[in-house]
């Protein structure tokens, strides 16, 4: 078994060894910089996949010719960024790339799948509780009818990147928790018979609260990407409203921009 361990390793850390870095000693852009940059780009790209390790700070700095704290400063900046992460008797290994999601009618967790980020959930809040004004303005009912609101945990790889909030009408369908942690909302809907045709989304950014930081494994204060989402069937009837909080270190939101003659 121990072998075995140590083939894997061995491959994992060949990722590594088959990049070109490429350092401008002479650059006013500091090393350190230039070499995070390098290694960001190689998770972006798929050069270093989720699992590579990238060996010890020593290995590093000796094949580069720089010294330890310029590496420890570069691993240091993407750990910092949740591409890395320092795992006892394990060593430094990548996470995963930049979750980056098309703006469209679409389920995150369908998307983190179709980008092979392994997603799972964690479901905290499954019941029905009476509408807010901002709710059934939403949803289109009368203030204080039943409604369901969900709340999630979604992750990719064991790490947070989402905290997700749903309120769905009460009669809409069946939302066992177990199957709520084993798939996306949407893909229930769809099963259900349910065909989602529009929505209206808005996205912003605020900092995080000290109860949001303690979830996503963020700091106080740290940027996250906010969404706010109506989604309608196709008889234009309100089936979801959303309120999201994304951490912006490991998700961004890809946009197409036409121009119109």
């Amino acid at each position: 078994m121990a072998a075995t361990g140590d083939r894997v390793r061995a491959v994992n850390v060949a990722a590594l060894d088959a990049l070109d870095f490429t350092l401008d000693r002479n650059s006013p852009v500091p090393l350190y910089y230039q070499l995070a940059q390098q290694l960001e780009a190689a998770i972006k790209h798929g050069a270093l996949a989720p699992g590579n390790l990238l060996g010890n700070e020593i290995d590093l700095s000796v094949r580069l010719g720089l010294s330890r704290p310029t590496v420890r400063q570069a691993i240091q900046s993407l750990v910092d960024k949740g591409l890395l992460v320092r795992r006892r008797g394990v060593g430094t290994q990548v996470v995963h790339s930049q979750v980056r999601r098309p703006l469209e009618l679409s389920s995150l967790y369908d998307d983190l799948e179709s980008a092979g980020q392994a997603p799972t959930t964690l479901v905290t809040r499954n019941e029905s509780v009476p509408a807010s004004p901002c709710v059934a303005a939403a949803l289109g009912i009368a203030e204080g009818v039943e409604v369901t609101v969900l709340e999630r945990l979604r992750s990719t790889h064991g790490q947070p990147v989402a905290l997700l909030r749903n309120h769905l009408p009460a009669d809409l369908l069946e939302l066992g928790t177990a199957r709520l942690e084993s798939t996306g909302l949407y893909r229930l809907m769809r099963a259900a018979g349910i065909t989602l045709h529009s929505a209206r989304q808005t996205i912003g950014a605020r900092s995080a609260t000290a109860a949001e930081a303690l979830r996503l494994d963020e700091r106080e204060g740290a940027a996250l990407l906010t969404m706010e989402r109506t989604a309608y069937d196709d008889t234009g009837r309100p089936v979801e409203y959303g309120t999201h909080v994304y951490r912006a270190s490991r998700y961004a939101f890809d946009f197409q921009l036409l121009v119109r003659s």
